[in-house]
């Protein structure tokens, strides 16, 4: 991948979406978000890695889903609450439940990783949008990320101030109101990150993804599953894909000509577009 063209053209060039690596690949005994899964997703042949970020008591970054410490790291409090050094200590937990070596990588590091590799997805990134960007320049992998926000007037100032260069995204559900204003805002807008709950909704219609096409801007969805109860992408998941056949989920993903397909079974996926693309 050629970092230093534009994205919209280099997906172009591809000829089929981006194939984006939630967390990294990961599973049995080796946990999301570490070194050892992005490096993984890369081996894997990712487009894209998705990573999350924790900022911790003392104002340091590391890749991890906040929120998710009682469940990967067996403790009562948030990062957010610790120091780095007693983030340093921790170690994560497997699948099973079982303590791993595995630590909290911090963002310096993964990203140092993933450098000339990958485009790097940074979710959370408005939990810190000075700091994650300082650290995204330091690491000198400004052409290769993709930040991305909620919709909030606060943030887009936030990000207009400390990154109007960077690739950003904003996640819209169901509906798309801000697309055309956030052009006109001084962000650099590649697309939208689209989350709807059937398919009649308009940013998954035909008209909304060639209207955003037209514009040169790029449309992404999540066939994960979160929470069985708000499922993202309607009824195409990687649940379905897998139990009643690629074609019934990713390929009408793939059929509607969006740009980006978040999973987290990326093997699977990118058979399947080896299948259909040849690529």
């Amino acid at each position: 991948m050629d970092f230093n063209e534009n994205i919209f053209n280099n997906r172009q060039k591809l000829g089929r979406p981006f194939l984006v690596a939630h967390r990294g690949v990961y599973g049995a005994n080796v946990p999301c978000n570490t070194l050892a899964a992005y490096a993984i997703a890369v081996a894997q042949g990712a487009d894209v890695v998705e990573i999350d970020v924790s900022r911790s008591k003392d104002g340091k970054l590391f890749a991890f889903h906040p929120g998710m410490e009682k469940q990967f790291l067996k403790i009562d409090k948030s990062i957010s609450e610790l120091t780095y050094d007693e983030v340093k200590k921790l170690r994560l937990y497997n699948y099973d439940g079982v303590l791993t070596h595995y630590e909290v990588p911090e963002l310096k590091d993964v990203l140092s990783f993933l450098k000339d590799k990958v485009y790097i997805n940074v979710d959370k990134y408005w939990d810190d949008v000075k700091g994650i960007t300082e650290e995204i320049r330091n690491c000198g992998v400004e052409k290769q990320v993709i930040v991305k926000t909620y919709e909030d007037e606060k943030i887009y100032a936030e990000v207009k101030k400390y990154a109007p260069d960077l690739m950003y995204m904003v996640m819209v559900r169901n509906k798309d109101t801000i697309t055309d204003k956030l052009c006109e805002y001084g962000l650099n807008l590649i697309g939208e990150e689209v989350l709807f709950s059937d398919m009649s909704a308009e940013v998954f219609s035909d008209e909304y993804i060639n209207d955003m096409h037209a514009k040169q801007k790029m449309v992404w969805v999540n066939p994960i599953i979160y929470n069985e109860k708000d499922v993202i992408a309607a009824a195409f998941t990687d649940d379905l894909s897998l139990t009643c056949g690629e074609e019934n989920g990713w390929g009408k993903l793939i059929d509607k000509n969006v740009d980006f397909i978040q999973t987290d079974w990326l093997m699977a996926l990118r058979a399947y577009a080896v299948q259909r693309f040849g690529k």
